[in-house]
């Protein structure tokens, strides 16, 4: 018989990673310097990122498609990781503002706030590219360096045009 785990939020694993990573960080700044720190493990991030994009598409039975993805979205907001407010969603547009965020509460309370973005906010992006290139992202402000809310725009625009 399989011992079954329970199945952590992406809020409960990403607390799990920042524990690990902000000793390396830390160690990283003292060598290397803040700039060079943050370069880095903003690479590592964002190809982390990328990985786990693919590995999402990998399982999607039917393709990916911004509905998948939107549908794939949910597992971040697990565990009350959001306030979100919807504001258009269709196959060619998934447009939605989040005023309170607790991954920002939580890299914040880490003492992680100046590279919250790097441990999060740039991996939205990243996953899209990832997941399927045709999924591009828009976003101008995030909670996370001070605004009042994220605002997540995300297109589907077919990149086969012939």
């Amino acid at each position: 018989m399989t011992e079954s785990r329970p199945k952590l939020t992406i809020l409960e694993q990403r607390r799990i990673e920042a524990g690990i990573v902000k000793p390396i960080y830390e160690t990283l700044e003292r060598e290397l310097g803040t700039e060079k720190a943050q370069e880095l493990l903003g690479r590592a991030i964002r190809q982390a990122a990328q990985d786990s994009g693919r590995a999402f598409a990998a399982v999607e039975k039917d393709g990916t498609s911004l509905e998948s993805f939107a549908v794939l979205f949910e597992r971040w907001k697990e565990g009350g990781a959001y306030d979100f407010e919807l504001l258009e969603q269709s196959a060619e547009k998934f447009d939605f503002n989040i005023r309170r965020c607790a991954y920002a509460e939580m890299y914040h309370e880490m003492g992680l706030g100046p590279i919250g973005h790097l441990l999060s906010c740039q991996r939205d992006g990243a996953l899209c590219e990832g997941y399927d290139p045709k999924i591009e992202m828009t976003r101008t402000q995030t909670v996370m360096q001070g605004a009042s809310h994220c605002d997540f725009r995300y297109a589907y625009t077919p990149k086969d045009k012939s």
